[in-house]
């Protein structure tokens, strides 16, 4: 009788001393991504992964401002403890990583010149940054200096537009300034979540900075399409957002997918996946809005706080438009509750619901400070306002 072949180790992913096994990362989504939701996909996962919080403003850190503090705040249970950071200012930058180190408040600090967001853009942050050699150069060398045994790690963008790429010149500097890792969403600003992200410029980077672990991002909607990035592009890791809106299993499904564990196939349309009717789904809706209001400290507001959830956990089901709205300006937990069994529970899992999610508007104008566009390293266009002064995007 022949043995059992063992499986293959799941690849692993260092972050300083951090090992991610498998490496799979949540990605910072505003107002998406706090303690309650981080909590959900750990349990899906086994509490394996890297789960990292919503966007925090340098700024509103170095100030303490209330809502920026609670939003740093983690579990026990979670460890590394991963904290995004927005800022354009250095010195605010350094001080907040000086901060974060000293008072013992993460183990891993990200920094975010990604978001395509209008409001941060048109002030020369986010993904509009990178753009600017010399202040990406100068943040970075703040953080790493300021962040002391904690890695540093930066998430982008490939560049503003067709006509001004930048993750390239992006990843020397990071590498040359002592970055641990950098990931890369294969879209521009310009293209917003809209089209499709290009997977080349993921292996292409990889490539460019071989010295340190490239994640790769954009366009993950299950756990094959992670199995095939990484295959395609040579990546370290994968970064998954809008792929786990209304689907905090997926974390389930992308750990056992790595670990090429043939009893977590479900028959889904990628081999790996889970595949729950509506009743789990519904219960899950249930703690995850129970877990917001814990958190806030008010059950009506964290009900309400869960409503941006509602169309996501429900794609594809057949829950009529009458409904749906009604589930979405619920207060209660007794009124959700009562809403969601009032359907057809025993509904399978719809076919086509494992597909794109979230925001997919694209070609979009990026707005940019006057003159951004004049000088690649002159960095007189920023100002003051546009650190910004709250955090959650």
């Amino acid at each position: 009788m022949s043995q059992p072949q063992p499986q293959p180790a799941a690849p692993t992913l260092s972050i300083g001393p951090h090992l991610v096994q498998p490496p799979v990362v949540l990605a910072p989504m505003a107002g998406i991504t706090n303690a309650p939701f981080r909590t959900l996909c750990r349990e899906f996962s086994g509490g394996k992964g890297l789960f990292v919080s919503e966007m925090i403003t340098t700024r509103a850190l170095v100030e303490r401002n209330e809502k920026t503090m609670q939003l740093i705040h983690f579990d026990a249970s979670e460890k590394p403890r991963s904290i995004q950071l927005y800022g354009v200012d250095p010195a605010t930058v350094g001080k907040a990583v000086r901060m974060i180190a000293e008072e013992d408040l993460a183990d891993h600090i990200d920094l975010n010149f990604g978001c395509p967001v209008p409001k941060v853009t048109r002030k020369g942050g986010g993904s509009a940054l990178p753009y600017k050699r010399n202040l990406l150069r100068a943040i970075l060398k703040e953080a790493v200096s300021g962040a002391g045994d904690l890695p540093v790690t930066m998430k982008m963008r490939k560049g503003i537009d067709d006509d001004h790429i930048t993750y390239l010149d992006a990843g020397r500097i990071a590498v040359e300034e002592g970055v641990t890792a950098i990931a890369l969403h294969g879209r521009t600003a310009a293209q917003h979540y809209g089209g499709t992200a290009d997977w080349s410029a993921i292996a292409r980077l990889k490539e460019h900075v071989p010295e340190i672990p490239v994640l790769g991002n954009g366009d993950i909607w299950s756990a094959s399409d992670a199995v095939r990035m990484m295959r395609e592009t040579g990546c370290d890791g994968v970064v998954v957002g809008r792929g786990c809106l209304g689907r905090p299993w997926l974390f389930g499904d992308l750990v056992a997918a790595f670990e090429g564990r043939t009893d977590a196939r479900a028959g889904g349309t990628d081999g790996w996946g889970a595949r729950p009717v509506l009743r789990t789904v519904a219960d899950v809706m249930v703690r995850h809005a129970a877990l917001l209001g814990e958190w806030i400290g008010d059950e009506s507001r964290g009900v309400i706080d869960f409503r941006k959830h509602v169309a996501w956990y429900l794609k594809g089901f057949s829950v009529g438009s009458e409904m749906r709205k009604r589930l979405a300006i619920t207060s209660s937990l007794a009124e959700l509750r009562a809403g969601l069994d009032e359907l057809d529970l025993d509904q399978g899992w719809p076919d086509g619901a494992d597909g794109p999610r979230g925001r997919t508007s694209g070609n979009n104008r990026v707005v940019l400070p006057d003159g951004w566009l004049r000088d690649p390293y002159d960095c007189a266009g920023v100002s003051e306002e546009a650190e910004l002064d709250t955090s959650g995007g």
